[in-house]
């Protein structure tokens, strides 16, 4: 489990964790899984631009928001396989990178979970988990699909698993020319994991995964753009050795993820080209460790280490000859951590938690994280759980040393959050239903300021956020299921890129050969400006999904967005579309 290492049973951890499983991301036939998790997660909230691709720099999307917490600045983790993913100049997720292909579940604690993955898990921690071979043999899947404003999706992956052999090698195919002049995207995927299983005690895998975007952007409908171009590559490769005595068990891995970025941040349409490219690499890289241990009856003690090293590099190319005329940052900087976490049962309907970390940061110094909480099992499968934890996430290369803002002495951010949550399932209902309320309080926020008549970083930024969430899932029938989650959230102080209220609600009917999915989300005064221009969106969405298995080997399928015809946006000055069209083949062999 994410909200922890290793296997654990839920219902006996603390924090309150969401899981989307693969047929859920599946069924709702999109290339990207965060439109899924946007609707099916409570509590967490995607920006996007367009009916296909996110982008970077000035005018992207893409930007995770969990309680008010988002990535695009850092303050919400994206791991693959449990191993961090982020930018490492400017420190947010890259959106276009998290595809459907390959993925087996995606786990997201919702609240601060510093304590096992250490800086930019704040807000929270979002861990897509590819996929293995289920059984012995070969499985490939093929999938191609049409749709509005020509956008196309095609893709392919293989699984094998033959003695102690396993992989899951796969490719994806993207474009779409936008619902609005100059909005283009291409995108190319390939991932591959290769596993062995030396003995029952040790398993080894080895995994790569490499995306290559094309994208441009208009700018503002308030500020038009031309030849404002990207092309990005983002790559990340990993090794791990897992050992499973039952008593003990544990892993170690080492990753490296990297990105090239070339980014022309286009001119207005009275202005002159740009004369430079902006340019960019990164890597984030690192070696993690943990093992834990049952020490005696409902004890289980977890001790872990992690390192990383972040490097990056920022320079203007000249369009007309391709120099470099300038270097903006070329730095590294390490962080080394340690950890312990004990989880205890007190009884047979009482298991308390408790960790803490150590984090020493090449730059900032020293950072201590707590978090600990209870899980209370009550009669008729009802369950409690109290949560109380710390969250920090160290600045970037960009605020510490990059343009006029740059401040060398920037101190982490920091967060304490409180929750408690209550959850049931009543079989003979068929439900599943669950409410929970949090407060958080972070400070030290970095914003810029004017200090002596220039733009600064500095630690000044406070955020007190308090929320309630509540979801439901009820099988209504055995060919009918309906699901629910709601969040409102109040903020002392408005933050961009969240909601103070999503709902979603979805209606699913599967026969032997049909299935239709209708669902709606209401988003109630989002964030799209802040401050003296403050501006708020509030819209409805409703999507439609029907799909028909044609043979045991072979299904079609239609859906719709924005069945409504909405005039919405999630960006300031990014419309998005109105009604879209997707119609496209799945086979099985």
């Amino acid at each position: 489990m994410t909200g922890t290492r290793g296997k654990a049973y839920l219902n006996t951890l603390p924090t309150t964790v969401s899981i989307i499983e693969h047929q859920t991301l599946a069924e709702a036939q999109r290339t990207s899984v965060l439109p899924t998790l946007s609707e099916q997660v409570v509590g967490l909230f995607v920006t996007s631009r367009a009916l296909l691709g996110y982008g970077v720099s000035d005018g992207a999307a893409g930007g995770i928001s969990i309680r008010g917490m988002q990535s695009g600045n850092g303050r919400v983790m994206v791991l693959i396989d449990g191993h961090p993913q982020y930018q490492g100049i400017f420190g947010h997720s890259i959106a276009d990178a998290y595809q459907t292909l390959g993925v087996e579940r995606i786990e997201v604690v919702r609240g601060p979970a510093s304590m096992l993955y250490g800086s930019n898990g704040m807000g929270g921690v979002v861990n897509i988990i590819t996929r293995q071979a289920p059984t012995r043999g070969t499985n490939t899947d093929y999938h191609a699909a049409w749709g509005s404003y020509g956008t196309f999706e095609a893709s392919v992956a293989n699984r094998v698993r033959t003695g102690k052999f396993h992989s899951n090698i796969g490719g994806q195919y993207a474009r779409t020319d936008g619902h609005r002049p100059r909005l283009g995207f291409e995108e190319y995927n390939f991932i591959a994991k290769l596993g062995y299983d030396f003995s029952a005690h040790w398993q080894a895998e080895a995994s790569t995964d490499v995306t290559y975007f094309r994208a441009e952007y208009p700018g503002s409908t308030q500020t038009p753009l031309f030849d404002a171009r990207q092309k990005i590559l983002r790559g990340q490769a990993s090794v791990s050795l897992d050992n499973d005595y039952g008593f003990t068990a544990g892993r170690i891995s080492v990753f490296h993820n990297w990105g090239n970025h070339k980014i022309n941040d286009g001119h207005a349409a009275e202005a002159a080209p740009k004369a430079n490219l902006f340019r960019s690499s990164d890597a984030l890289s690192g070696l993690n460790f943990y093992q834990r241990a049952v020490l005696f009856n409902g004890n289980t003690l977890t001790v872990g280490f992690d390192w990383t090293r972040i490097n990056g590099e920022a320079w203007n190319q000249r369009l007309s000859d391709g120099a470099r005329v300038g270097t903006s940052i070329d730095t590294t900087l390490h962080e080394l951590a340690a950890y312990i976490d004990v989880r205890q049962d007190i009884t047979a309907w009482l298991t308390a938690e408790a960790g803490l970390r150590y984090d020493h940061h090449s730059q900032t110094g020293n950072t201590l994280v707590p978090q600990g909480g209870v899980s209370v099992r009550l009669p008729y499968n009802a369950l409690v759980k109290a949560t109380v934890g710390k969250g920090f996430r160290n600045p970037t290369l960009r605020e510490l040393y990059m343009w006029t803002p740059a401040n060398s002495s920037l101190k982490p951010e920091r967060l304490m959050n409180y929750e408690i949550a209550f959850s049931q399932h009543l079989p003979q209902a068929r439900l599943r239903y669950g409410i929970n309320a949090y407060l958080l309080h972070a400070d030290n926020l970095i914003q810029t300021a004017m200090i002596e008549d220039r733009p600064r970083n500095i630690n000044t930024g406070e955020a007190r956020n308090y929320g309630i969430e509540a979801e439901a899932t009820w099988e209504v029938c055995p060919m009918l299921t309906l699901t629910t989650n709601h969040s409102f959230v109040y903020m002392h102080t408005p933050l961009l890129d969240t909601p103070r209220y999503k709902g979603y609600l979805a209606a699913t009917y599967r026969s032997k050969r049909l299935q239709i999915t209708l669902g709606g989300q209401a988003i109630g005064h989002l964030y799209t400006a802040v401050g003296e221009t403050e501006k708020r969106e509030s819209f409805v969405l409703l999507n439609a999904v029907v799909s028909y298995r044609l043979l045991p080997c072979m299904e079609v399928y239609a859906k719709g967005d924005n069945l409504l015809a909405q005039r919405y946006e999630t960006r300031l000055g990014y419309p998005l579309p109105r009604t879209t069209f997707m119609a496209g083949l799945n086979l099985a062999f």
